[in-house]
């Protein structure tokens, strides 16, 4: 495996336990170990640990959903290649899972499935996670991590969604429209017509 189409932290990144109770700040509100330092490349780490010990390091929070862990878009997709990975919307945040989730073959007529590991996918993606690309990239090498600065501008638009639509869905109705101009002085309004004659009488 070409070692230049994957970030040295990924594979460790993706083999990390997230969600344990930091053993330093275990009685802490925040001590869930949710926390990854692409500089370190170690383990997980809490809230506190990293104003403690990652303060100015490339950090990425990790998040759960239906009890598979998943990291944003909008953090991951500054340091990697996302392209060709399945995003879904949860609470509001567009995401990808870390790895593969366990699911029967998908049956006839799905559309989409994983070129790994068979999910069914709900867009025409190569794959169900960054495990799964990372999976491809091995086997095939046609696929890569790393961010070039002629496709970074691409990169939301592979994501199925571009950052123009979304600047757009957002923005308020006078981005789009521009503002109704204030009514004229009342003494341009009250324009008299032309003058006319009552007809002569017989």
């Amino acid at each position: 495996m070409d070692k230049m189409l994957v970030p040295p932290w990924l594979e460790s990144l993706l083999s990390t336990q997230f969600f344990t109770v930091c053993r330093t700040h275990e009685d802490a509100a925040r001590s869930e170990c949710n926390m990854y330092c692409l500089d370190c490349a170690g383990d997980a780490f809490c809230f506190y640990c990293r104003s403690s010990r990652h303060k100015d390091h490339q950090v990425v929070q990790i998040r759960r959903s239906s009890y598979h862990d998943v990291v944003r878009v909008s953090e991951i997709q500054k340091v990697l290649d996302t392209s060709g990975v399945q995003t879904y919307v949860i609470n509001s945040a567009r995401v990808l899972f870390l790895n593969e989730r366990p699911q029967p073959k998908s049956g006839k007529g799905v559309a989409h499935v994983c070129e790994i590991c068979g999910r069914s996918l709900l867009d025409p993606f190569r794959f169900c996670s960054l495990g799964c690309k990372l999976e491809g990239v091995k086997r095939n090498g046609d696929a890569s991590f790393t961010l070039e600065a002629k496709n970074e501008a691409l990169t939301g638009r592979r994501e199925g969604i571009s950052r123009e639509e979304e600047d757009l869905r957002e923005g308020s109705q006078q981005d789009i429209y521009p503002p109704t101009p204030p009514p004229p002085p009342s003494s341009a309004r009250r324009r008299k017509g032309i003058p006319h004659r009552a007809p002569f009488g017989s």
